[in-house]
C-alpha cells in the first residue's frame, strides 16, 4: 500500500482555480498521486455523469475546483455545482464508492487550493485504491437499462 498513487481527476473552471492549479502541477510540491486535470468553463456545467465516468475509469478521487462562492462569472454556477457534489455524495455509497472521494473547494487563492488538494489526495491515499470500477460500470449499465425499461412500460 506504501506505494499506492491515487488517480486523481481534478474538474476546474476556467476562471478562478488555474492559478493554483497550475503552480500546484508545476512545482510538484506533492508527487504522491496522478493529477488529470479537466478544464470546464465554470463548475456548474460539470454533468454527474461525468463524475460517475471518471470513478468507472479508474479514478479514485474526483475533486471540483471553482470559484469562491459569490463569485462566479456564470452567476450561479458554483451553487449548482455545490448542490450536486451533496447529491453525489448521497448516490455514490449505492455504488460502493466511499462519499470522501468526492470533494469540491471553492477558492482561487493558491495556497488554499494546494492545501486542500494535499488534504484530498491523503483521505484518498488512506481509503486506497477504488476497486468497484468494474462493478460500477455493470451498476450503471444496468441502472441505464432498467430507466429505459420503465420509460418504456410507461409509455405503452
Amino acid at each position: 500500500m506504501n506505494n499506492f498513487k491515487p488517480n486523481i481527476v481534478i474538474f476546474r473552471c476556467s476562471f478562478c482555480s488555474p492559478a493554483g492549479a497550475e503552480r500546484t502541477l508545476a512545482s510538484r510540491l506533492k508527487s504522491n498521486f496522478r493529477p488529470r486535470m479537466v478544464k470546464t468553463t465554470c463548475t456548474g456545467r460539470i454533468e454527474p455523469s461525468f463524475i460517475f465516468r471518471a470513478f468507472a475509469k479508474g479514478a479514485d478521487g474526483v475533486m471540483i475546483a471553482g470559484c469562491r462562492l459569490g463569485d462566479c462569472h456564470y452567476i450561479s454556477g458554483n451553487y449548482k455545482a455545490g448542490r450536486n457534489v451533496m447529491l453525489l455524495q448521497n448516490v455514490l455509497s449505492q455504488f460502493g464508492i466511499e462519499p470522501e472521494r468526492l470533494r469540491a473547494e471553492w477558492t482561487s487563492e493558491a495556497p488554499k487550493f494546494l492545501s486542500s488538494l494535499n488534504d484530498f489526495v491523503d483521505k484518498v491515499t488512506a481509503l486506497g485504491p477504488l476497486a468497484a470500477t468494474e462493478s460500477l460500470m455493470a451498476k450503471m449499465s444496468l441502472r441505464r437499462a432498467q430507466g429505459r425499461q420503465e420509460v418504456h412500460s410507461a409509455s405503452i
